[in-house]
């Protein structure tokens, strides 16, 4: 960054500490309260409570509880989308935290503190609406860990919210990982899910006289195995491919041979490449193998978030801007994609822009002892005032 633009950039992080206190007691508040899917009503009003007096024209979603907030600046100019998902999980907290949620739910991927963060930025940028050349647009989104709900606020417009061209779009995720570390790579970043729900239909009998049935349980036992030998032989190593079996199901008796078997799987891919491969592979590998056992096989993949694929240009622009933010030492470039999948996706097929991870294990603590969705999964709120500023930052430097 020249020295002249620089020195028109706010100092965002300094100022990101006069806020650090309300940002926490925002993120508790949510923590205690969490909310799944697509219908988080206590979530919703918080949000619009916290950002009322900014001065942003808000609009909330219609088949979701979403929130839209554009920030618009002084001075005529694109704009640049800036995302927090809302939901927590179907997890039972047991942090022992004095806050700690006690309705059977649990903000366990820290989803609380995307929001909490996104308020901060709304702020920050607010208080320097006027020497923004362009808008910003807050999307606060629901029902990330379902179904998504990225897609749906798509269609309700929230890419169309400023009026005016989106240039580029960024979030920032929470992980249990070194603490204030920024890590993210461009290109793929986070694989693309599916899910694979399969039937094996046969002749159901007692167990005593199998010769009599045509056995349902055996192929799909076959077809469990025969789909791990797939992976490592049709699917090359560098374009890697998850597929794992998480559920078999034949009779509910010892004594009773079923007439359908089932089997579950969840699939993880980095390409359409592999998907297309895939929806093409487990089918005849299925049938081949139910039809050696005088059976039939019925696959149903539902197909999930696609890729996550950071702009390569982007990415590059966020770790320069970040590492002058936070310092080299705190920014790492990612050697490989993760197996995780985010719907964020949905928003960089039509945007070019970066998903960025921020570590926020506490002090003191393993980052390596729990993960993300784990019951016990403690994350640092004291690091708010930072992830507010890195999305502050982002967005502003990338207007001016």
């Amino acid at each position: 960054m020249s020295a002249s633009l620089s020195s028109s950039i706010p100092d965002f992080r300094t100022e990101a500490q006069d806020l650090l206190g309300d940002l926490v007691r925002l993120r508790r508040t949510l923590h205690a309260n969490p909310e799944l899917g697509y219908q988080l009503p206590f979530t919703q009003k918080t949000v619009l409570d916290e950002i009322a007096d900014l001065g942003l024209d808000i609009s909330t979603g219609e088949s979701l509880t979403s929130i839209v907030a554009v920030l618009k600046g002084g001075r005529p100019g694109p704009a640049v989308l800036l995302r927090g998902d809302m939901d927590a999980l179907p997890v039972v907290e047991v942090t022992g935290l004095d806050y700690a949620s006690t309705n059977g739910n649990m903000h366990a991927c820290g989803h609380d503190l995307h929001t909490a963060g996104l308020v901060g930025a709304a702020r920050l940028l607010a208080a320097h609406r006027d020497e923004l050349p362009g808008s910003i647009v807050f999307m606060f989104q629901p029902a990330e860990e379902v179904e998504g709900g990225a897609e749906p606020m798509i269609a309700e417009g929230v890419l169309e919210a400023a009026d005016v061209p989106l240039v580029a779009a960024y979030g920032i995720h929470v992980e249990a990982d070194v603490r204030g570390r920024f890590t993210t790579k461009g290109g793929p970043l986070m694989a693309g899910f599916a899910d694979l729900n399969l039937k094996v239909h046969g002749a159901g009998g007692h167990s005593s006289q199998p010769q009599a049935t045509r056995d349902p349980v055996p192929a799909v036992a076959e077809i469990a195995l025969a789909l791990n030998t797939m992976v490592s032989r049709s699917f090359d190593i560098f374009d890697p491919v998850v597929v794992s079996v998480t559920q078999l199901e034949g009779s509910q008796a010892s004594n009773i041979i079923p007439d359908t078997a089932k089997l579950t799987a969840s699939v993880r891919y980095l390409s359409a490449d592999s998907i297309a491969l895939l929806q093409e592979r487990v089918p005849e590998i299925a049938e081949n193998i139910a039809r050696a056992h005088r059976c039939t096989a019925e696959v149903d993949f539902r197909i999930g978030f696609p890729v996550t694929v950071n702009n390569p240009a982007e990415t590059q622009l966020a770790i320069d801007r970040l590492g002058e933010v936070f310092g080299s030492d705190h920014v790492q470039e990612m050697a490989a994609p993760r197996m995780g999948s985010e719907d964020f996706s949905y928003v960089l097929q039509n945007v070019p822009g970066t998903f960025v991870f921020l570590g926020a294990t506490p002090e003191g603590v393993d980052p390596n002892a729990e993960t993300n969705h784990s019951p016990r999964v403690v994350f640092d709120d004291g690091l708010l005032g930072d992830q507010a500023a890195a999305l502050a930052h982002l967005a502003f430097t990338r207007l001016v």
